[in-house]
């Protein structure tokens, strides 16, 4: 056997095969092949391999945030609402959504206080909402998790908000950082932004936002380096009427998280009337997507296919209710390139619309869930300092 010292370059080029070979792996079980020596530890472990990992990882699996229901009446506070996150690929969530809620293997408990502002890059942003019912005033703490890695930062300054709040939650490419946004709206109206960026001391505040969203539960979607939010022009108070409501007043604010600073997105020009319910924003790969009925009789899909460009907003569907077998629908979640719809008729039953052949199919869910909210996810070994 040639025991002759292997030459430097050699060296050098096997490492960088070795990168290349796993950075194709799938991340959990790059998990496991980190204990395999201490080189294959250095590789896995190092930023570079993580971003090069991350970018070729399939898009394909979602993160539902789920909520079940009290069971008795003498259960604490925690106990009374179970809260969760469960893993999923596109695919079986498609075909068995409540198999798919059901299942345990691969479900992480949350506390009855969480809630999720939203997930980017593997990493599931979490707010611990303390509330004072009293005086209609929350403290919140966000933190951000790895599921995979079981990865937990440390928690955000506690930022304490009136009870009228929106959050959003992305990453900052040009400083290599993940932020969190919440949109406040006092009594009068006025709307603020209170910015954070994770590893930081403090929050930023914007003033002077110019809209706020139809529902708090309706978090910011993040897109190209910005989060937006359709909602209100300059709104009155905690309440509206949505019939008042005139189209002018509709607005989509597009917040950049490098600059820290929003513009407005035009709706498209289509647009011509008020939709009969409040429509929904929606993002999938690159994609905006607008989504609203029109006359309460047909479900329209609207797709911003050049993001930041409002000229190239396209009438992607326009699907009768009839033909989707509901009275009405809310627009929930966008799979496929924008190929098929998620759509709720009402808390216990899904529709999915597959524009590819006009296929419709609904289930019965939330047997054990009476809330649920799917994210865009990737597995990730993501771990930001």
């Amino acid at each position: 056997m040639d025991m002759a010292p292997q030459h430097p370059t050699a060296a050098l080029l096997s490492c960088e095969l070795v990168m290349e070979i796993l950075s194709w792996v799938p991340a959990k079980p790059l998990t496991r092949l980190k204990l395999v020596c201490k080189s294959w530890n250095s590789i896995i472990s190092h930023p570079h391999f993580v971003k090069l990992h991350l970018h070729r990882s399939p898009k394909n699996a979602i993160l539902l945030f789920t909520r079940t229901p009290a069971l008795t009446l003498n259960e604490t506070l925690d106990e009374k609402v179970k809260q969760g996150l469960v893993f999923s690929s596109v695919e079986s969530f498609i075909q068995n959504p409540p198999s798919t809620l059901d299942a345990q293997e691969n479900r992480h408990s949350l506390h009855g206080q969480d809630w999720v502002s939203g997930s980017c890059n593997g990493l599931v942003c979490v707010a611990h909402i303390l509330d004072h019912p009293n005086n209609d005033i929350s403290d919140i703490w966000f933190r951000l998790l790895n599921p995979l890695t079981g990865f937990i930062s440390e928690n955000s300054p506690c930022l304490r908000v009136n009870v009228h709040n929106a959050f959003g939650f992305g990453y900052d490419e040009s400083s290599d950082s993940y932020k969190v946004v919440t949109l406040i709206r006092d009594s009068s109206g006025t709307v603020t932004a209170q910015v954070y960026r994770f590893g930081g001391s403090s929050w930023k505040t914007i003033n002077s936002f110019p809209a706020f969203p139809f529902c708090v539960e309706d978090n910011g979607h993040f897109i190209g380096g910005t989060l937006n939010w359709l909602g209100l022009r300059n709104p009155h108070g905690g309440h509206y009427d949505w019939d008042a409501v005139t189209l002018d007043m509709l607005m989509i604010v597009s917040f950049d998280l490098k600059s820290d600073t929003h513009k407005q997105i035009l709706l498209p020009k289509g647009i011509d009337e008020i939709p009969g319910e409040e429509p929904t924003l929606g993002v999938w790969g690159n994609s905006l997507y607008l989504l609203h009925d029109y006359k309460k009789t047909h479900f329209i899909a609207w797709q911003m296919k050049e993001f930041g460009d409002e000229n190239s907003w396209t009438q992607l569907l326009k699907i009768s209710f009839h033909h989707l077998g509901v009275e009405r629908v809310s627009p929930e979640f966008i799979f496929e390139n924008g190929n098929i719809f998620m759509l709720m008729r009402h808390r216990f039953e899904l529709v999915f619309y597959d524009r590819r052949d006009h296929s419709v199919k609904r289930f019965k869910i939330f047997s054990n869930n009476d809330y649920v909210n799917a994210f865009d996810y990737v597995e990730s070994l993501v771990q930001p300092c």
